[in-house]
């Protein structure tokens, strides 16, 4: 069985709003690697819709993009992509697939299916998914920004603390910072 790992942009204040993060060489870099890496990604509608707007076009080179950018898109257009929607079930961009029904059962399938792992790239949706005890590790890179508006991680609550592992923090050359934690064992004492 393959882990769930979430991995998203976020300034110091919390925000995920996509454009406050900064987008260069090293970032894309990065979010190639931890793609590379995973077996499939995972999105909700929204975020799959807005990647499905832009990235097509840079991989076919319709749109002029730096190398790391275009070496990203390339990678994400033969990566098997999953999206989770309750209003949409077409999903025309290569290698799309609409994962329907119960959450919880669905997502557990796609992990299993992926001995290489899963890559969640949506705020909204991991959410439910960390309610539903579902998310493995986050490989969050945090962005030395304050935006001062949102949307915010976690917006929506959680209905408990999560205890998570350090296991490597990794400062840019821009001065974000990749961290990469995993989610500690259920029962671990707070007092250790």
């Amino acid at each position: 069985m393959g882990l769930l790992t979430f991995s998203l942009n976020v300034t110091l204040d919390g925000c995920v709003d996509h454009q406050a993060g900064i987008a260069d060489d090293e970032t894309h870099a990065l979010f190639t690697r931890l793609m590379d890496e995973a077996g499939a990604m995972l999105w909700g509608r929204v975020t799959y819709e807005m990647m499905e707007s832009y990235w097509p076009a840079v991989a076919r080179g319709d749109v002029q993009a730096p190398p790391a950018e275009r070496e990203w898109a390339v990678n994400l257009e033969a990566k098997p992509k999953y999206v989770v929607s309750s209003t949409r079930t077409e999903f025309p961009w290569t290698n799309s697939h609409h994962l329907a029904g119960d959450l919880r059962e669905g997502v557990q399938k796609l992990k299993d299916a992926n001995p290489d792992g899963v890559l969640l790239g949506s705020g909204k949706l991991a959410t439910e998914l960390d309610r539903l005890d579902l998310i493995d590790e986050y490989r969050l890179l945090v962005h030395p920004r304050i935006a001062g508006h949102g949307p915010t991680l976690y917006a929506g609550g959680l209905p408990s603390t999560r205890r998570l592992e350090l296991i490597s923090a990794e400062p840019l050359r821009n001065g974000a910072v990749a961290m990469h934690y995993r989610r500690e064992p259920t029962g671990v004492s707070a007092g250790r």
